[in-house]
């Protein structure tokens, strides 16, 4: 069994069923459309846009959290499309997607940036790209996320891997993260909205 199979095969979710703190600071600017959200796990960012209107497709590499993801989905009477996939071998097409999410995706640096640069084309017109992430300032503190730096970009670095796509919002900052036993206290972040403008 993979690490995150067994993580979310532990009683209860892993992350909690409350989304992400920034993508619902966000939620009222993105356009209405379809949704791809990358490493989505037990579907607490997914079917928090569902519940707003959103056609969501969620991504993740563990089977064990997407049924748990669908199994809240059929409680709340919500559509959720998943796709069990690892993201080191999926390929995002071109102009298909209104929202993409990436919230503490922790990917590899060659994955991250191949998969980002698919992420700013595979918007539409309009299209926006929402992130948080642990930042590299993370590692040591005890309050989540992965050990290794190589898993945990910079805002320079996620500049690059997303040239071409306009920030609206793009910081590093210190916030309290409480999203579950797994994100538990102060961390060190990056935040991200982006367009896809032409």
């Amino acid at each position: 069994m993979s690490f995150w199979d067994q993580r979310y095969a532990e009683p209860g979710l892993a992350y909690g069923t409350r989304p992400n703190d920034f993508l619902a600071a966000v939620a009222d600017r993105l356009p209405r459309g379809r949704v791809l959200s990358l490493a989505e796990g037990e579907g607490r960012n997914g079917l928090f846009l569902a519940s707003r209107g959103f056609d969501v497709t969620g991504i993740d590499r563990s089977a064990v959290g997407l049924e748990k993801a669908r199994a809240q989905a059929r409680d709340r009477g919500l559509a959720l499309t998943t796709l069990t996939r690892d993201l080191a071998g999926f390929q995002i097409e071109p102009d298909r997607w209104t929202v993409i999410l990436s919230i503490f995706c922790h990917l590899p640096s060659a994955t991250r940036r191949r998969l980002h640069r698919e992420a700013a084309t595979g918007l539409v017109r309009g299209g926006a790209f929402v992130l948080e992430a642990y930042t590299p300032q993370q590692i040591g503190r005890g309050t989540g996320g992965p050990g290794d730096p190589d898993l945990l970009p910079t805002l320079e670095e996620l500049r690059s891997d997303l040239a071409g796509l306009s920030f609206e919002i793009a910081k590093e900052c210190e916030r309290d993260v409480r999203e579950g036993r797994f994100h538990t206290g102060q961390g060190s972040v990056v935040q991200v909205l982006a367009f896809r403008t032409s």
